[in-house]
């Protein structure tokens, strides 16, 4: 589950999924970015409406060898999931795998899930930050996995 969310998203991280979902606008999609935090703290990042002045905080997008951003379409597997008896809805996504991350470099400290509603266009200036997970991990040359907990990765109540 989401360690916050941003809050310009908040309230709409399931609508946001559903456009993905619904490839509507053409080309929407989610991100997801791994960032080293740096010392920034979740009270001054959640407060940031794009992920271009995410990044020109101290918060660095990590850039090991093996590292990509992953972009998830209507066709990955988002799911939303409204739960009637439990009054809320769930957007969960598949674990993510990233191959073969170079040792060295900085350590990751977090994830952050955004939404780019034309990503053939466009800066990280128009990239929205939706939430941040907490995850560590320390590069080594093997794979690295984002495995999202069972109960999605972020729920409205």
């Amino acid at each position: 589950m989401a360690d916050f969310v941003y809050n310009i998203a908040k309230g709409r991280v399931t609508e946001l999924a559903n456009r993905v979902n619904n490839n509507d606008p053409t080309n929407s999609a989610f991100i997801i970015v791994a960032i080293a935090a740096n010392g920034v703290t979740d009270a001054t990042l959640k407060d940031i409406a794009d992920l271009s002045s995410i990044l020109a905080t101290a918060a660095d997008e990590v850039t090991q060898t093996g590292y990509a951003r992953k972009t998830l379409t209507d066709t990955s597997s988002i799911t939303v999931t409204t739960d009637n008896t439990n009054d809320w809805v769930i957007v969960d996504m598949p674990d993510q795998t990233w191959s073969a991350v170079a040792a060295g470099g900085t350590a990751w400290s977090d994830l952050i899930i955004c939404y780019d509603n034309d990503t053939t266009s466009g800066t990280d200036a128009n990239v929205v930050p939706l939430v941040q997970l907490d995850f560590v991990a320390t590069p080594d040359g093997s794979d690295i996995v984002a495995q999202f907990n069972a109960s999605g990765v972020y729920k409205a109540a």
